[in-house]
């Protein structure tokens, strides 16, 4: 029980019911003392005087016509008058504004008046001493009482309560989509890749559905990741290892400079797959941005990398400068290395809304089919799985990991000429 009133739904159904039912109080009191009471005391006045105008007619009328004016009197007005003792020795009937009626009768007659009834019977009774007789007038309560207005009650009513079922329905949308986004955040972080939220709705639970969607695939992605970089280490460091250990036994009984070359180099193999795989792992950071020019880092970049680079115009970013400087060295390197000896174009488009550093080569170019698996972990296009010819496998996964992170976007694409392009994209 109590986690369902901890729920948004339940805590904001009561209160909204509770709202409702203040605000139903405080429209019944105003329609009450506003309406129903000024009512019931003109009502109430109202028959007081036409008692005491009754009486006082019966009084001044001839003995032979007041039977007469009795029976039209009962007719039309349900007004009893005689002086005849009726029993009256009970109290009246309760009924609704009793006390009103009873305090205009007072003020009318010009003395204190108690409504009496006869045992078992509805009438209310009452005496009036006037012209030396003593009259008995009586009426039905249920005739002359006022009624509350319950239609304006009934009109409050309905409306609060159909506000309130309009609001909760309202309430219930919203939180539907917050319960599931709830549940399927529990399953992303137990390892588990959720059913897409719908995206529809108001726009705002819209926009977040399809950003919790986006999370929580780009999580599951880089969960792949991280088990394929887990999978590659193992894969990978066993190969120089088998070699490393095969030469260090050899070593007992042939200790010669060409092993311990072997060797050596088996170790900067090792060492050159760690420092890939830390390389990777530390990519899911976003660097702070700083604000520099553009064109003047790539004049270094192509400087170390033994390209011509013509003068460019300024291009101010704001970005990460070293994550720019990687990506962009990264990119040069793959195309020196798979360009087949082509030469290899670093070039810059600065524009108001984007920035574009593109590096071009005349190389075989990638199948189009595998344009974006190349940016998968570990995915070579040579099957051999030599560092030397293929190498590591993480160079286009840092640069795709990388700009991801900062919010660019990096593609490739096969140049029509021949060869292959890769851009940079970075908004400004």
């Amino acid at each position: 029980m109590k986690s369902i009133t901890r729920s948004l739904f339940a805590r904001t159904a009561l209160t909204l019911a509770l709202a409702f039912i203040v605000f139903q109080v405080a429209a019944f009191w105003v329609v009450y003392r506003t309406l129903i009471v000024p009512v019931a005391e003109r009502s109430a006045d109202d028959l007081a005087g036409l008692v005491v105008l009754s009486a006082q007619t019966w009084v001044e009328l001839p003995p032979e016509t007041r039977a007469a004016f009795e029976q039209e009197l009962a007719r039309r007005h349900g007004l009893r008058l005689t002086t005849v003792d009726v029993g009256a020795i009970a109290d009246a009937p309760n009924f609704a504004f009793r006390s009103q009626i009873e305090a205009a009768l007072s003020r009318r007659v010009g003395d204190a008046v108690v409504l009496r009834g006869v045992p078992n019977k509805t009438a209310a009774w009452l005496d009036i001493p006037v012209g030396g007789h003593d009259l008995r007038v009586g009426f039905f309560p249920d005739r002359y009482a006022v009624k509350p207005p319950l239609a304006a009650i009934a009109v409050v009513a309905v409306g609060a309560f159909l506000s309130l079922l309009t609001a909760l329905f309202l309430v219930r949308r919203i939180t539907v989509p917050l319960a599931r986004a709830a549940q399927a955040a529990s399953q992303v972080g137990a390892g588990e890749l959720p059913e897409s939220l719908p995206e529809t709705g108001p726009a705002e639970l819209a926009e977040l559905a399809r950003r919790f969607n986006t999370m929580a695939a780009e999580v599951r992605e880089l969960l792949d990741n991280r088990t394929t970089l887990l999978a590659g280490i193992s894969h990978d460091l066993r190969t120089p290892m088998t070699r490393l250990q095969l030469n260090l036994e050899m070593l007992r009984d042939d200790a010669n400079p060409a092993r311990i070359d072997r060797a050596v180099a088996d170790l900067a193999d090792m060492n050159k797959l760690i420092t890939g795989y830390l390389a990777l792992a530390r990519t899911t950071q976003a660097e702070p941005k700083v604000r520099f020019d553009l064109a003047d880092l790539l004049e270094e970049v192509a400087a170390d990398a033994g390209l011509p680079w013509p003068c460019a115009a300024p291009c101010a970013v704001e970005a990460g400068r070293l994550a720019v400087r990687r990506i962009v060295s990264n990119l040069i390197q793959n195309a020196q290395h798979y360009g087949g000896g082509t030469p290899v174009e670093l070039a810059l488009e600065c524009s108001d809304t984007l920035v574009q550093v593109i590096v071009r080569d005349a190389g075989a170019g990638i199948p189009d089919d595998q344009l974006e698996k190349v940016f998968r972990p570990f995915y070579r296009l040579e099957t051999s799985r030599s560092q030397a010819t293929g190498g590591t496998g993480l160079g286009l996964a840092i640069v795709r990991q990388l700009a991801e992170t900062n919010g660019w976007k990096v593609s490739l694409k096969n140049r029509a000429t021949g060869g292959l392009e890769a851009a940079l994209e970075i908004p400004r």
